[in-house]
């Protein structure tokens, strides 16, 4: 779709299609004819109210009263970019700790106010940002974002808490320690990424997790967070005007003179060669593949071309020419599928895919052949016609709920892409040629610089 998720890479998804369509030698493709899309109803500057309020927080409402609920949604620039290396996972670790106790509230009386309305509020870290949604009646508006600017602003992190985190954190990353897919990712990021912030796991690693404390937290949380820069959508049955006077209420006397800017970007420096990292997991039945290379960042003016692209290149897992070319044909892999994944700054573009650990060499051979094929040639007028209509027709689809608009409101103030952009985006898509898909692949895709990152048992 035309955002992209806050963190950098979001967990690669496997497409499940239901059975009659696995066993299909011909699966589902979508129309060749891009049907219009009305965009009237879509969201634009005619009714997003955008304010940008004096403590430097950027407000972006719009009402919809066939709900009676609001949700909001939402990011503060203090990620894992801030983080030391000897501490790495501090941004993730403050941000779950937020909501554990405040100076108002301990973690139980947060809990219970939420319930007792039936509300929801989460936060969580990533590479650039911190985000935060939340979602509550019309009338609790009020106190979700009471309740957000309490944690935002006055945590305490309870030691108590500090050590069980700390515990669940750890947890989890023995767990991906001992799974082939994130180790591969990981594997990738580190030669793709080579002496680039994106090239650090945004949830540290054991020992510099095990080196943070409270002391720490507190910390990072009085340096990093403040209002400049923190981007709020607020959707729902609730008249925008009065949205930007009960956010103005909530958190507009919330100020942090120690607040950074967000650090500029190194840039990535293109491999020069096919390079292969292997990470010996033992006792393993499958081996994860990822191959590729540092894609476009979202403000990149082939980034839309790039996406109708990877779309073709193998999106949806069977529907497209990896899934074709290596589970339909070669029968090598238990899924197969292409990811792009542009943000603040250069996300990844590449394939991945779970195989047989003897199949591990020929699998990467037939992506390398894809890889180079999409390179050389044009995507034919079908396939691009499909993608174009894959796109369009699922744009309404994701606006239908307020949750989707408000995501898509936060991604057009990140992006600076305008509040018309919605209604923009059909006329955009449908005017990509092949021409541009291919100046796209052999911008960022070159067959003869690729990452080859792989988990898996050894001996493979």
């Amino acid at each position: 779709m035309f955002w992209v998720p806050i963190c950098r890479r979001a967990a690669t998804i496997k497409l499940r299609l239901y059975s009659e369509l696995m066993n299909s030698r011909h699966p589902l493709r979508f129309s060749a004819q891009v049907s219009p899309v009305s965009t009237h109803s879509l969201p634009g500057a005619d009714d997003i109210l955008r304010v940008h309020l004096d403590n430097g927080i950027s407000v972006l409402s719009r009402a919809n009263f066939n709900s009676p609920s609001v949700v909001i949604n939402g990011y503060l620039v203090a990620g894992g970019i801030f983080d030391p290396d000897e501490k790495l996972g501090l941004s993730g670790y403050t941000a779950a700790a937020l909501m554990r106790g405040t100076e108002n509230r301990d973690f139980y009386q947060i809990y219970d106010a939420l319930e007792t309305a039936g509300a929801s509020l989460g936060i969580g870290g990533g590479v650039n940002n911190v985000s935060f949604s939340g979602r509550a009646l019309a009338e609790d508006l009020d106190l979700l974002l009471e309740l957000l600017a309490d944690v935002l602003s006055s945590p305490t992190f309870p030691i108590e808490h500090v050590e069980r985190l700390r515990a669940q954190i750890l947890t989890g990353l023995a767990i991906r320690a001992q799974d082939t897919q994130d180790m591969s990712g990981l594997a990738f990021d580190q030669i793709v990424y080579a002496g680039h912030p994106y090239s650090r796991p945004e949830d540290g690693y054991p020992e510099t997790i095990t080196a943070i404390g409270q002391t720490d937290l507190r910390a990072f949380h009085h340096h990093h967070y403040g209002p400049r820069g923190l981007v709020m959508s607020v959707v729902g049955a609730i008249d925008p005007e009065r949205v930007v006077e009960k956010v103005s209420s909530a958190l507009g006397d919330w100020n942090n003179p120690h607040q950074p800017e967000a650090p500029d970007l190194p840039p990535v420096r293109r491999l020069e060669e096919v390079v292969t990292q292997r990470v010996a997991i033992p006792e393993k039945s499958q081996s994860d593949i990822v191959v590729g290379a540092a894609g476009p960042s979202r403000f990149a003016a082939g980034y839309l071309a790039a996406s109708l692209g990877n779309s073709v290149l193998g999106q949806f897992g069977m529907m497209d020419r990896i899934g074709e070319a290596v589970r339909e044909k070669a029968g090598l892999a238990y899924y197969a599928h292409s990811s792009l994944s542009g943000g603040i700054g250069p996300g990844p573009w590449y394939v991945s895919a779970g195989v047989d650990p003897e199949n591990v060499e020929r699998a990467v051979e037939l992506i390398r052949i894809e890889l180079t094929r999409f390179v050389r040639e044009p995507v034919s007028a079908e396939e691009l016609s499909d993608s174009q209509a894959q796109f369009v027709g699922s744009l309404p689809l994701s606006l239908e709920s307020n949750a989707g608009v408000a995501a898509a409101m936060v991604s057009l103030e990140r992006y600076g892409l305008g509040l018309d952009y919605l209604r923009k985006y059909s006329d955009l898509i449908k005017a990509i040629t092949t021409e541009e898909v291919l100046d796209a692949a052999r911008r960022y895709l070159d067959p003869d610089r690729l990452a080859v990152a792989i988990a898996g048992p050894e001996g493979e």
